[in-house]
């Protein structure tokens, strides 16, 4: 799942940078967010294995998807200003070895435990590496240029690559719950040997410390602005969390598409069509997104689900491209809506709301999905759970479009 904390990444830490940037830093922090990302989704087209040799029921199943979630909320909310004190390396050294960690205990999982604390360490890791990674970024692009576009289309790009990937190796590698984690082990030994030869591009300063007690904040002044958004934010994550943990579950259940490929191809469609939304969508303001996002992603969702019901696979895949343009221009939207509105004061309190907001949105409604699953079956959880996604969405629209009006009444009224 995305986990960029903005489309602009946070500002490095104090001081000047210990050595100039060298030749293809660049490059090498981008790939590595990328690969972060990629690793975090690869469990996704594997848990209708993990569930058929393991035998547990579709709310373990969201369960252990949330612990993931949980981890890496946790991780942003503590760990994520502590770069700017300890320096980027070594924050960058520490989330490396903590997902070899977990990598390592995917790969010889042999119950729901050990994939448990897999997901959880993976959280924690990817959390630490991605607020680092991001900073890194703008350390080296000081005009956020470049910047601002990798640390928004990387995380979508590696959600896309990774489940996609691990749909390939599951269907037509051997090995299917080991190879993928194999792989992704023999990925972080580049990754580390980029890490150690990288430029420290911010110096040590105290705080540390202080740094890892979570500050979150909605102003009073920003609540106008900001609670008109908090559906679009909840909708497209929960959205995200059905895909990421039943969708390759629906997939085979309800379409008969038992080709674990297909696993890791719906998630790719929803995460790289939404990594083609931002990318295409960067420069358009936060404003003229939010309604049109809604919109895309309550049609698309409504398209996948009659897609479902009536067992017709293109339906179903076009409606997920619908809804990952939705899902891409909705995290433009309400980030771009956070950044726009904060003052730099405020900014870190009301982004860690924001991360709050999308990760609860994204876990806590794929726990619920998976208890339905269940007690009332795959068919009718699914249904259950778009038609509270469309609603949401809607309303969301229908804030959005309220709020355009009151803004032109007042634009209208004369001054007395």
């Amino acid at each position: 799942m995305p986990v960029d904390s903005s489309p602009v990444a946070p500002p490095s830490g104090a001081g000047a940078p210990h050595r100039a940037p060298r030749k293809g830093a660049f490059p090498s922090v981008a790939a590595i967010l990328v690969l972060f990302l990629a690793a975090s989704s690869a469990p996704s087209p594997l848990y209708v294995i993990y569930q058929q040799q393991w035998r547990f029921t579709a709310w373990v199943l969201t369960v252990v998807f949330a612990l993931y979630v949980f981890g890496l909320l946790g991780s942003l909310l503590v760990v994520g200003a502590l770069s700017d004190h300890l320096g980027r390396r070594p924050v960058l050294a520490a989330a490396i070895a903590l997902e070899v960690v977990a990598l390592a205990l995917f790969l010889c999982a042999g119950n729901v435990y050990v994939l448990s604390a897999a997901r959880v360490l993976q959280g924690i890791a990817t959390g630490a590496a991605t607020t680092a990674l991001s900073a890194t970024l703008v350390d080296l692009e000081p005009s956020r240029g470049r910047a601002g576009v990798v640390t928004s289309v990387a995380p979508l790009t590696g959600l896309a690559l990774g489940a996609l990937g691990s749909g390939v190796l599951v269907e037509f590698g051997p090995a299917p719950t080991r190879l993928v984690y194999a792989l992704l082990l023999g990925a972080m030994a580049p990754a580390a040997l980029a890490v150690a030869l990288l430029p420290e591009t911010s110096l040590r300063r105290p705080g540390a410390v202080a740094s890892l007690r979570p500050r979150v904040a909605m102003p009073a002044h920003l609540r106008a602005d900001i609670l008109p958004v908090v559906p679009a934010m909840i909708a497209t994550w929960a959205l995200a969390g059905m895909y990421l943990s039943l969708g390759p579950s629906v997939a085979a259940g309800l379409l008969g598409l038992h080709n674990h490929l297909v696993g890791g191809v719906v998630v790719t469609l929803l995460a790289g069509t939404g990594a083609l939304a931002v990318l295409l969508l960067r420069s358009r303001p936060a404003t003229r997104l939010l309604a049109p996002s809604s919109a895309l992603l309550g049609l698309g969702t409504l398209m996948s689900l009659t897609g479902v019901r009536e067992d017709l696979v293109r339906l179903a895949a076009a409606g997920t491209v619908v809804a990952g343009l939705g899902f891409g221009a909705s995290v433009l939207a309400t980030f771009g809506t956070f950044a726009r509105v904060a003052e730099p004061h405020e900014r870190s309190a009301v982004f860690a709301l924001a991360n709050v907001i999308n990760y609860l949105g994204n876990s806590v409604p794929a726990v619920l999905g998976g208890i339905a699953v269940t007690a009332l079956g795959l068919r009718t959880a699914t249904e259950i759970y778009a038609l509270a996604i469309v609603v949401i969405t809607f309303s969301a629209l229908a804030l959005r479009l309220n709020q355009l009006r009151t803004e032109r009444r007042a634009a209208l009224t004369p001054c007395r």
